[in-house]
């Protein structure tokens, strides 16, 4: 019989030939466990013969990289290894706490001017955003239909009041509406003297300031909704710091500190904190803090940047060595020296972080010990035995677990000696 012609194929012998080596594979892992154990964690023993791990090992958790547990180690890996113990110290630490500082206009001191009816622009006093004004000075003259209608009201019922009786409660009311459409008390004298309504009607600036904002032209249809401009007072601003989240709790009102504005030509300010803002900013995760400071030059502009540092005073804290402290990135620890050569992993919480100490505010106490320097190997060994794989083994080279103390056996030179079960003349054409 004739096979088909894809028997002949490259492909099909490759295929046979590894099922022939397969299933090799998988009869000797069922009689002799060789060379491929398919069960993972035991091991073969003499022989072919499987054995399991020690029942004493600790059972490993997978999801415990961050256990620590304590170890001994011994003196002499000690001095190899360079571990340095340090006792915990009690010091006053003051560390300066500076911050980037930002002019802005006092909030208080901002008037949006508006109009209290509708028209027309016909006139701009105000030419320029920036300008500076006084209180009372004009802004715009406004062209409308219903205030000029008010005032010859007003006029026609003066003129028929004849001086009194009850007609003077009807000008009393027109007086009072002019009033509310926004004519000032000297601009209805004015119309009373003249006899004639005022076709124009200025707005005039609240307060004295600078124009921040301007937004009408001639020609401008506006209405009481309509923000002609911004007027603000700028003898005194806003000085706003961003403080860390990490030293928020160091700040309060009162707290004072040193303002310093290197492109203003301001000598540094002395001034203290006004308020503390109740909320973190979400972009930033910054504090801000508030200062109100005098500007009668106006030499300090709004978005003008600097720097403060706050005058924190001394206080007496907790320290160990930066290099003491193990952060997992899910808890700080150090490794508290219990006796010589027994280290036992302890969680702390930390604080201010100062050059090369940092705070400790839980978890130590003044006279307690920790490793200093090497603390890594400690660490490392620490894990190791969390996770059930340090037993009888010490990290950093040298370390004599069990095994590591039972002497060497004695090397014999047996190069020239014969086997006792090999015939010396073997090889040299004996029988």
């Amino acid at each position: 019989m004739k096979l088909p012609k894809a028997v002949h194929s490259p492909w099909f012998g490759a295929l046979a030939a590894t099922l022939v080596v397969g299933g090799f594979i998988v009869v000797q892992h069922l009689t002799h466990g060789w060379p491929f154990s398919l069960h993972h964690g035991v091991s073969s023993g003499p022989g072919g013969a499987e054995t399991a791990p020690p029942s004493d090992a600790p059972p490993i958790d997978p999801h415990a990289a961050h256990v620590r547990v304590p170890i001994e180690v011994a003196e002499a890996v000690i001095a190899r290894s360079g571990i340095v113990v340090e006792a915990v110290r009690s010091e006053d630490i003051s560390r300066p706490l500076r911050a980037v500082a930002t002019i802005a206009p006092d909030e208080a001191r901002v008037s949006h001017v508006h109009t209290r009816v509708s028209g027309w622009i016909e006139q701009l006093h105000v030419n320029t955003t920036g300008q500076t004004v006084k209180a009372g000075d004009p802004l715009a003259g406004i062209f409308s239909q219903e205030l000029l209608a008010s005032q010859t009201e007003y006029l026609a019922a003066l003129r028929a009041s004849g001086g009194g009786g009850p007609v003077s409660a009807i000008v009393e009311g027109a007086r009072s509406r002019l009033k509310v459409l926004g004519m000032g008390d000297p601009q209805i004298r004015a119309i009373e003297k003249s006899g004639t309504p005022r076709r124009l009607v200025t707005v005039t600036a609240p307060r004295d300031g600078v124009v921040l904002h301007r937004g009408i032209t001639v020609g401008t249809a506006v209405d009481p909704s309509t923000e002609l401009m911004t007027i603000v007072d700028l003898s005194e601003v806003w000085v706003l710091a961003e403080v860390p989240g990490s030293d928020a709790e160091r700040i309060a009102v009162g707290l004072r500190a040193t303002i310093e504005l290197p492109n203003s030509g301001v000598p540094p300010i002395e001034s203290s904190v006004a308020f503390v803002y109740p909320i973190f900013s979400e972009r930033t995760r910054t504090l801000k803090v508030r200062f109100a400071v005098p500007n009668p030059d106006g030499k300090l502009k709004p978005g003008l940047y600097g720097t403060i540092a706050f005058d924190l005073a001394p206080r007496v804290a907790l320290t160990v060595p930066r290099d003491a402290v193990v952060d997992t990135g899910q808890r700080q620890h150090v490794f508290v020296v219990e006796h010589p050569g027994h280290y036992v992993p302890r969680t702390v919480k930390l604080g201010t972080t100062l050059a090369d100490r940092v705070e400790v505010i839980e978890g130590l106490t003044v006279g307690e010990s920790v490793v200093a320097s090497g603390v890594f190997l400690i660490d490392s060994e620490s894990r190791l035995r969390a996770s059930g794989g340090g037993t009888g083994h010490q990290h950093g080279g040298g370390g004599q677990g069990e095994a590591d103390k039972a002497p060497a056996p004695e090397k014999t030179d047996t190069t020239d000696a014969p086997s006792p079960d090999v015939n010396p003349h073997t090889g040299h054409g004996a029988p």
